[in-house]
């Protein structure tokens, strides 16, 4: 056999390690990385290293013992909180009045918006989008403020029109069967053109090409309102709808617990005000962790359900 024809040496190849391939990309995108290590160093202290506090929920929690050595009970907290004849009354204050938000202020949110996309003086728009976003930089003590001082039955304004007309205002503000109107109205009133900027850039996306078709098959403005624009945000709508459901069990806080008073605490006392009353000020840390748990387990099972519900009717998702 000639020396041309000596079949060559096959070298086999060196695999590329895994951890080498994630090296290189690291040391190649390395600025990126540390622009993320401040935000996840954030997310892991204030997260997840409070999570160590959780099983204070399963023991009786004693300072000078500290969290290791308090002595362990089970679910002794757990179920003092169903057992309680007050715990059904506080699940349904929370409830009703997250849903009563969300179901208020979500169809209003959408009109706006489309509204203000459809609008074609510019001064005019830019006027209303002052007007509406200009409450949401109020804060909530303001808020508060402001509906006791109209809401007054001397001094306040509204008050001395209702009075005009009729209408008993001695006791607006610590009438039960006002609160949650009073609690849902003025938060939309302060949030509605906040919110409303999201659809208003989801509607923006849409594609000119579409709105243009449907105005040459002779569509009305509602029906291209209906057929073209809200199916477009339609991903947008789902998606915060399905993050407002997880805050369900988590009403605002400082709102409810400003506008409380002993006359309206039946129908105004939520988790977390029933949380703030229980751990701070009666001091009984296990049992408002354990309270806690509980608000964050129901909130957890809501957003998966309510998920998988919009990824099983084909709406997205968020995961």
């Amino acid at each position: 056999m000639s020396k041309a024809t000596l079949p060559l040496a096959v070298h086999p190849v060196p695999a590329i390690r895994p951890m080498n391939s994630l090296k290189k990309k690291i040391l190649r995108h390395w600025q990126l990385y540390v622009i993320m290590m401040f935000p996840l160093f954030c997310l892991i202290l204030f997260k997840y290293v409070p999570m160590i506090g959780l099983q204070i929920a399963f023991k009786t929690y004693r300072v000078r013992a500290g969290i290791w050595n308090s002595p362990f009970v089970g679910w002794k907290h757990f179920i003092r909180f169903f057992e309680s004849p007050s715990t059904m009354d506080i699940i349904w204050n929370t409830v009703s009045l997250s849903l009563y938000s969300i179901a208020a202020s979500f169809p209003l949110a959408i009109l706006l918006a489309i509204a203000l996309n459809e609008a074609q003086h510019q001064r005019l728009k830019k006027m209303v989008q002052l007007i509406t976003y200009a409450p949401y930089f109020i804060s909530t003590v303001v808020l508060v403020s402001m509906l006791n001082q109209f809401l007054d039955p001397r001094i306040g304004v509204l008050s001395m029109m209702m009075q005009q007309f009729g209408i008993d205002t001695r006791n607006i503000m610590g009438n039960p069967d006002l609160f949650r109107h009073l609690y849902v109205w003025s938060g939309i009133w302060q949030s509605t053109g906040y919110s409303a900027i999201i659809y208003l850039a989801a509607l923006t996306g849409i594609s000119h090409e579409l709105t243009e078709a449907a105005v040459i098959d002779g569509c009305t403005r509602i029906k291209r309102i209906w057929h073209v624009d809200l199916p477009g945000i339609r991903p947008s709508v789902v998606t915060l709808l399905v993050l407002n459901m997880g805050y369900v069990m988590s009403v605002g806080f400082e709102k409810v617990f400003l506008m409380q008073s002993p006359s309206i605490l039946n129908v105004s006392e939520v988790m977390s005000t029933y949380i703030y009353r229980i751990g701070l000020q009666n001091s009984d840390y296990s049992y408002s962790t354990a309270i806690g748990l509980v608000n964050s387990i129901i909130n957890l099972i809501l957003i998966l359900t309510v998920n998988q519900i919009a990824r099983k009717t084909g709406e997205q998702a968020l995961w």
